[in-house]
């Protein structure tokens, strides 16, 4: 068993983590596949060899229930690497590419996929194993080293991973940092060759300031606030229910929760009757007394949402409302006929209160969500294509759900990330393989007279000639402009070049 108590690291640690991790990238050992299929089987073996230990620790961070870490954290994380270990050949090979017609003779051109280096890996607290896996996932498989610093806000979770990263992974390539905003602003100092940061925009900020004074490349996965928006025709049972779940899961504390709901005055009270039921068979009428249902971080984050939810200035509680400070527990809360310019709409929430506003109509939901920052995902609850087609042509997000909560996060192939205040750059599957690697342009050419022959036009002494003639075979010609003729008159025209050129050097 790991200590309860979180030792944090010394500047002078923290320097050593940085340099190792620099200098171990540099000696190559990270590079050869064998290497990192070793790494990421290391990986899957720690999470799978030690599940029990990872639910106690969430249990005692985060109140989850063994079903929602198998869920939301071990499974998805086992898949990541999976989905690497399966991929990873294919992934890394060198892409080849058709050069354009001036190069392709004697040319050889290809993609080379080469690890970026030494990464900085900043995780969050509310999936903390998940949240730091999956961004790892994707380091290790591109090759690179990494520097890990899981956030101190959930100390038994980062005990457990401090302790198990050194059991199972190369102590020299991946090494854990712990710490709060000091250890996290010494490690900004250092270079490094990609910062992966999940977390807010507050601090996304000033990691990319930190990040520019070495133009350094980064991933950030942040937040917002993530709308639903309810189509007055919708099934409001199925809907309430999926709605009910991806606000209550994790107490809400998930980045990608329904944040607020959109829906008409003619489908609220339906949709209320139908939610109310929804979190009761989630949790019975008293959510407090069930084991399935979490609690929120801390203190701080406890008084954060108390102070939300009993300063706004307009609305109605008509789910919910209680809280307990001695537990940490806030109950699922629904505010009804929120207004849009009320306190609980100026940040995401990030907890389990929900406030519904009124819209007139799909124009009127699409010009409220337009009017704000882009989320990181949008559900739609509509079995109408023409109107979750239109929601999704008019507006922007990270991503878009349609007549579900939460559910695309774990699917593997499509890339999560967000756009504008919601993140920069995506991972997930070869998302995460990509996040940390650089494609390397990389053009091979042949040193005889064949190949020289072919490119004789390019030299000096220039002369109009030569230029016609280049401009030939370099510019294009639109499609719509092109008849048979012309699309073969470019090989035509490099025949004629290849027969002087060779003739010159012969």
């Amino acid at each position: 068993m790991t200590s309860n108590v979180l030792h944090f690291h010394t500047d002078a640690e923290i320097h050593k983590a940085a340099e190792t991790a620099r200098q171990t990238f540099r000696s190559g050992i990270t590079k050869p596949l064998k290497y990192r299929r070793h790494q990421l089987e290391q990986l899957w073996r720690l999470v799978d060899e030690n599940t029990d230990l990872i639910i106690e620790a969430l249990k005692k961070d985060l109140h989850k229930h063994k079903n929602e870490t198998v869920l939301g954290e071990l499974i998805p994380a086992k898949e990541e690497i999976n989905d690497a270990l399966e991929h990873l050949e294919e992934w890394a090979k060198d892409e080849k590419v058709v050069p354009a017609l001036v190069n392709r003779v004697g040319v050889t051109c290809l993609k080379r996929k080469e690890p970026k280096g030494a990464a900085l890996i900043i995780s969050p607290w509310n999936y903390p194993f998940f949240l730091t896996i999956g961004p790892m996932v994707g380091a290790i498989a591109a090759g690179c080293t990494a520097v890990i610093k899981p956030s101190e806000v959930a100390p038994h979770s980062a005990n457990v991973m401090t302790d198990l990263f050194a059991r199972y992974l190369d102590n020299s390539a991946y090494i854990v940092i712990n710490g709060a905003a000091q250890e996290t602003t010494k490690l900004l100092e250092y270079k490094w060759d990609h910062i992966f940061y999940t977390g807010n925009g507050v601090v996304a900020k000033i990691i990319m300031r930190a990040a520019a004074q070495h133009l350094t490349s980064l991933t950030l996965e942040l937040g917002g606030k993530s709308p639903a928006i309810i189509d007055e025709h919708a099934n409001m049972t199925v809907a309430a229910k999926r709605i009910a779940f991806g606000k209550s899961f994790n107490a809400g504390q998930t980045c990608v929760a329904p944040d607020y709901v959109l829906i008409t005055a003619k489908a609220q009270d339906k949709f209320i009757k139908e939610l109310k039921k929804a979190f009761e068979e989630l949790y019975s009428k008293n959510p407090q007394t069930s084991t399935d249902y979490g609690r929120i971080i801390n203190n701080r984050h406890f008084h954060r949402l108390s102070k939300v939810l009993h300063e706004n200035k307009s609305g109605e509680i008509v789910i919910g409302g209680q809280t307990d400070e001695k537990d940490l527990y806030i109950a699922p809360t629904v505010i009804a006929n929120v207004d849009r310019d009320d306190k609980l709409m100026e940040d995401e929430l990030f907890g389990p209160l929900l406030p519904m506003i009124q819209v007139t109509d799909v124009d009127d939901a699409i010009e409220y969500i337009n009017s704000r920052d882009e989320p990181l995902a949008l559900y739609i609850f509509s079995s109408n294509k023409k109107f979750s087609n239109k929601v999704m042509d008019s507006t922007r997000s990270g991503a878009i759900l349609v007549n579900d909560t939460l559910m695309h996060v774990a699917e593997g192939n499509l890339p999560f990330g967000g756009t504008g205040p919601s993140g920069m750059g995506s991972y997930h599957g070869k998302k995460s393989f990509d996040a940390f690697s650089h494609e390397r342009s990389t053009m091979v050419k042949d040193l005889n007279t064949v190949s020289e022959a072919a490119m004789s036009v390019r030299y000096a002494p220039y002369n109009d000639t030569n230029l016609k003639v280049a401009r030939l075979v370099l510019e294009s010609v639109p499609r719509f402009k092109k008849s048979f003729v012309l699309k073969h008159f470019k090989w035509i025209v490099f025949a004629i070049i290849f027969g002087i050129g060779f003739k010159r050097f012969a």
